[in-house]
């Protein structure tokens, strides 16, 4: 028998396909973390906290995320499906838990998609300041809708290469920065590390500064979890996530830590440019002084077509992520049956529908008036490490399932890394990332600033009660957890 969604279709709901390769997934999460927050942002680090500074919350941060990355691919290696982490919430925490992992990860998506293409039409003001940049932004909805309505091929195939160029464009950032560094470009001597105790460096403001960071760090990291989602539609999961997580960790720590390296060195935390955060003037980022400084006159330019790529690759992603977590709400009861409908070419096309009309209706809501707009931005602040609590949590309680139901630690594909210590510490460095926010706001009780920071939480918590008051769940005993719930 048909159900309701395909009924509505006049068609059948056909299967989603595994058609992404173990390259599309090590780019992918590769990629999907370096975006406008690292090529922009990433300074404001060096200037609040000195370079030392820096360098230690990037590192703190880094060992976090690659214990969140290694207890998602111990799950997904066990059990891929393309709901990731919100599917591993409802089966092995509380289906009232995965109900509000779900709409809280799609609102943060289908909002940054929106954020990510106001963002473009900026970034395309640098070369066509005339131009309305809501024309571009308009260009950038139809492209990212047209990659991921033609299959998850093309999909990753477009990912691989704008993920690619971000790639490639660090490397280059490194090899020029090392010159400019040793004194071989830049037509000045060797600066070496005098940068790095400049005044109150290499530690600027001690603990407080350090805290203040962790922000910056974070979203510098966040899309790694991608490759949880990307698993569902992977051709060897077991084989690619493992793989993709190992490689792509090292690789983004690397890239991370050797930049701000690269950066401290050239650039004292006192120098202003290092405080710009916005897009709409890329001569500030750092990478671009950094090239400046090694004689590069294309340099703004050339950064300025490498932020749009990195900012067209986050709305694709977005658009892709949001796309499956509607359709995974859908099978598990969560959404209206229509939105788990997959079409012949295996696309969710309604959820990908559904979730493009909300985004572009938070598109127009700027022409509305900024404030509705502002504060659609800011109730998504927090929802990347609610996502990644989300995770901790669920590795904990699957691996203790794991174990109390009798099964071999030796028989799963994937381990990760000294449980329970790993999930432990990321849940705690995340409770601690999202309670101190903003912690000045505390201080001198600002109640406004606080809803308007901590908006992303209260929603989270009303969506978990609502769910749970409603269905009256409990949570899941691990004796009954079942473990075979989504796999294949």
């Amino acid at each position: 028998m048909k159900s309701s969604a395909d009924a509505a279709a006049g068609t059948e709901n056909h299967e989603m396909r595994r058609s992404l390769k173990t390259r599309h997934l090590s780019m992918i999460a590769l990629g999907g973390s370096i975006g406008t927050g690292f090529l922009i942002a990433s300074g404001s680090a060096i200037a609040t906290a000195g370079p030392g500074g820096a360098l230690v919350v990037y590192a703190l941060m880094g060992i976090m995320v690659y214990f969140l990355m290694t207890s998602l691919g111990e799950m997904a290696t066990f059990s891929p499906t393309t709901g990731s982490f919100v599917t591993y919430s409802a089966d092995y925490v509380d289906p009232a838990f995965g109900f509000a992992m779900g709409w809280n990860y799609w609102f943060n998506w289908t909002i940054t998609i929106t954020v990510d293409a106001v963002s473009c039409g900026v970034v395309m003001n640098f070369w066509f300041p005339h131009l309305p940049s809501w024309i571009f932004s308009s260009v950038v909805f139809v492209l990212i809708a047209l990659i991921n309505w033609l299959s998850v091929k093309s999909y990753g195939e477009t990912e691989y290469w704008l993920s690619f160029i971000k790639v490639v464009t660090i490397g280059f950032f490194l090899v020029v920065g090392f010159l400019v560094i040793f004194g071989i470009m830049g037509g000045h001597s060797a600066i070496g590390l005098k940068n790095f105790t400049y005044k109150q460096a290499p530690f600027v403001g001690g603990f407080p500064s350090m805290f203040a960071v962790f922000l910056v760090a974070g979203m510098s990291f966040q899309g790694t979890e991608l490759v949880g989602i990307t698993a569902g539609e992977s051709a060897d999961p077991r084989h690619a996530v493992p793989k993709a997580i190992h490689s792509t960790f090292w690789r983004i720590l690397l890239f991370y830590l050797l930049s701000i390296f690269v950066m401290a060195c050239i650039l004292p935390y006192t120098d202003k440019n290092l405080l710009s955060s916005s897009v709409k003037d890329v001569s500030m980022s750092p990478l671009t002084i950094v090239f400046e400084r090694a004689g590069l006159a294309a340099a703004a330019s050339v950064m300025n077509a490498v932020i749009f790529t990195a900012l067209l690759s986050a709305a694709n992603s977005g658009l892709y992520a949001s796309t499956r977590m509607l359709y995974t709400q859908a099978k598990e009861g969560f959404a209206w049956k229509i939105f788990g409908y997959v079409n012949k070419r295996g696309i969710p096309i309604y959820a990908m529908v559904g979730t493009m009309m909300i985004s572009l209706a938070v598109f127009a809501t700027q022409f509305l008036g900024k404030e509705a707009y502002n504060y659609l931005i800011n109730a998504s602040g927090l929802s990347g490490f609610i996502a990644w609590l989300g995770i901790a949590v669920a590795h904990y309680r699957f691996r203790r399932a794991y174990v109390k139901q009798g099964r071999k630690l030796s028989d799963l594909k994937y381990k990760a890394a000294l449980f329970p210590f790993g999930p432990i510490f990321a849940f705690i460095l995340c409770l601690i990332a999202v309670g101190g926010q903003n912690l000045e706001a505390f201080a001198k009780l600002d109640w406004e600033n606080i809803l308007i920071t901590y908006m992303s939480v209260p929603l989270f918590v009303i969506l978990y009660i609502y769910y749970k008051v409603k269905y009256k769940t409990k949570l899941i005993p691990l004796a009954e957890v079942d473990l075979e719930a989504h796999r294949d």
